[in-house]
């Protein structure tokens, strides 16, 4: 299948060309002729599988045939960087048409946004929090919205969105298209699309508990203090040539970031400390090649989107085994290959367990290669001067 066999317009047919895409993921072929019917979906893919163009595409077609001038479409997105990707993401797809996309969401300044839904828009993107808000001070109107999608559904449960996705659904029309994308399909989600969706077409592709195919995972047995050695012996060879890198803490990520930069690593970071703007310098920098390791705590986890990224550190393993699956799935998108590198130390053991029960199979350990001498350990005078620990 190709996407002259979807039906869609010659505007977006040129627009998908443009962008090097030929073949639709198995996602977009399942989900793009429904939705172009009409039909509310309910879809669970994997990460990395083209979600965003499975709904994007036919929202562009629905809204080209309608009158422009006010919120048509409304997607609702768990954090800063999935909102901002989505826009842009609809942008492009949408270069040769004349649906105007707004992204509002928190860390930046609210004015600029009341001023851009002040001059009209048809499709919002927005995060929980920021959308309630722009509600609340009355610079908003959602009676207009004909199509409404909820994106990553599982992750806006796991932040604690949910109650903010029902107090914003109360705001809509009743009479609307919907459509819901998650990974994974929890019994609160499950409630939640019965509550919303309306003889949905209903499409399963994940492989549950799975990364996706094109991932070949490695581990690295390691003293937790030896972490960063191991990555600076990694990054010597040229093999690796970017790399996100995901640490448990917003200070682990600093200490990480800090010890790459001076061993002269070209390094970004992204966290919750972070203001929006450095979030957003952080990766562009990265998806333009200009840092070669872009550090990033769980926050970044579903917000990344980066076809050409070819390895995923796991600096810390992840305390849940779902997270490391949304991690892993930040390599390898769109039927691509790429690489998942977990370090492991003494105490991650019994997490990592749980990883691997979770994947049904134990991931072989890898040859942990020659590091040089440990740097001698200063006095410790404090608990935050415990190097990684």
């Amino acid at each position: 299948m190709t996407f002259d066999d979807l039906k869609l317009s010659s505007a977006s047919l040129r627009a998908v060309r443009e962008l090097g895409h030929t073949k639709p993921t198995p996602v977009q072929a399942a989900a793009i002729p429904p939705a172009l019917a009409g039909r509310d979906i309910l879809a669970s893919a994997a990460t990395g599988s083209g979600k965003t163009a499975a709904f994007i595409l036919p929202l562009l077609e629905a809204l080209a045939a309608g009158k422009s001038g006010s919120a048509r479409a409304l997607i609702v997105a768990p954090t800063r960087e999935l909102a901002a990707q989505i826009a842009a993401h609809g942008t492009a797809l949408g270069k040769y048409s004349n649906i105007r996309i707004t992204a509002i969401f928190g860390g930046v300044g609210f004015g600029p946004q009341a001023s851009a839904l002040k001059r009209g828009t048809d499709v919002i993107v927005a995060t929980p929090g920021r959308l309630l808000d722009h509600l609340t001070q009355g610079t908003l109107d959602l009676s207009g919205i004909e199509h409404l999608v909820l994106d990553e559904a599982d992750r806006m449960l796991d932040m604690g969105f949910l109650p903010d996705v029902r107090r914003i659904l109360k705001r809509l029309p009743r009479a609307r298209r919907t459509m819901l994308f998650s990974a994974t399909m929890p019994p609160p989600i499950v409630v939640l699309a019965k509550e919303l969706l309306k003889d949905p077409v209903r499409i399963d592709l994940t492989v549950h508990g799975q990364p996706a195919a094109g991932v070949t995972q490695t581990v690295y047995t390691i003293d937790q203090n030896r972490k960063g050695d191991l990555l600076l012996e990694l990054l010597k060879g040229n093999e690796i040539f970017s790399a996100l890198a995901f640490t448990r803490t917003k200070a682990r990520a600093n200490r990480l970031a800090t010890l790459l930069a001076r061993h002269d690593i070209p390094v970004e970071r992204i966290h919750g400390n972070r203001s929006q703007a450095q979030r957003t310098h952080a990766l562009a920098q990265f998806k333009r090649g200009k840092c070669r390791v872009l550090v990033a705590t769980d926050i970044a986890a579903r917000g990344i989107d980066i076809l050409q990224l070819g390895h995923v550190v796991n600096f810390d393993v992840p305390l849940v085994p779902e997270d490391y699956i949304h991690r892993v799935g930040r390599t390898a998108r769109a039927q691509a290959v790429g690489d998942a590198i977990t370090f492991v130390s003494k105490d991650e053991e019994s997490s990592f367990a749980q990883i691997e029960h979770k994947l049904g199979r134990r991931i072989a350990r890898a040859k942990t290669p020659e590091l040089p001498p440990a740097a001698p350990t200063p006095p410790v005078r404090t608990r935050a001067a415990r190097g990684w620990r």
